[in-house]
């Protein structure tokens, strides 16, 4: 291929070495949070039911106010047991922080396959760096944003799935009837996530100085900086 250099030293350097990085990142930060399922357990007992497991099985993207609770048991306790959903929608917050690492997992290789193929063509054209450049600006606040606002809403989400969810259940309310809360599937995994966004944060920020270096607005200030002084003359008395 025409003007193709394959060098893999360039991963060895700190602009291929973090970009390999935030690609590997941003791998985990979309994995855990967009593979996780979940499931909340009660223990209802009414007319005709002693402990019965209803369960609610929720998933990405968190749209909880869609997501009911199974019946205690085919009579639904004599008529007085209603569909019970979860409350809440986080879709927003999830699919913002999932579809950002998957975009930036895309834009990971195409950078690296230009550091590795491409480095002398990405040199010589000053738009090239300047193009990495605001790309790696925008992209480490859209991690700032985008993990702050998930791990927002993945502390709601752990409220909505919590045993805070009983007093609000109307079923529960009926004569003869009472909720006890089982357990929630445990939220590792998405704990981990807001910690690889925050990682992806760091990186991206990090990234923009050795970004930055490599672009013309570096190289016209390092010239600045080393041109020598002029200084006035001082006229003698």
């Amino acid at each position: 291929m025409a003007g193709l250099r394959v060098d893999f030293g360039v991963l060895l350097e700190p602009l291929g070495f973090i970009k390999v990085l935030e690609w590997i990142f941003s791998i985990f930060a979309f994995a855990t949070c967009g593979g996780f399922q979940g499931e909340t357990t009660l223990l209802v007992s009414c007319k005709g039911v002693v402990n019965r497991t209803v369960t609610a099985a929720f998933a990405y993207p968190f749209r909880l106010n869609t997501v009911v609770f199974s019946a205690p048991n085919p009579k639904r306790c004599g008529g007085t047991w209603t569909d019970v959903y979860l409350v809440g929608n986080f879709s927003s917050s999830a699919q913002f922080f999932v579809t950002l690492a998957v975009l930036v997992f895309l834009y990971c290789i195409a950078a690296l396959v230009v550091y590795i193929g491409y480095k002398h063509v990405y040199q010589q054209n000053s738009k090239f760096p300047l193009t990495d450049l605001t790309i790696t600006v925008i992209t480490a606040f859209l991690w700032l944003v985008s993990t702050f606002a998930w791990g927002k809403a993945l502390a709601d989400i752990k409220i909505s799935t919590g045993a805070s969810i009983i007093p609000g259940i109307e079923s529960c309310k009926a004569p003869g009837t009472t909720c006890h809360f089982a357990s929630v599937t445990r939220m590792g995994a998405l704990n981990v996530s807001v910690v690889f966004g925050l990682l992806n944060m760091v990186l991206w920020g990090g990234n923009i100085w050795f970004v930055y270096k490599d672009t013309n607005l570096h190289n016209q200030s390092s010239r600045i900086s080393q041109s020598p002084g002029t200084y006035p003359t001082q006229r003698r008395v």
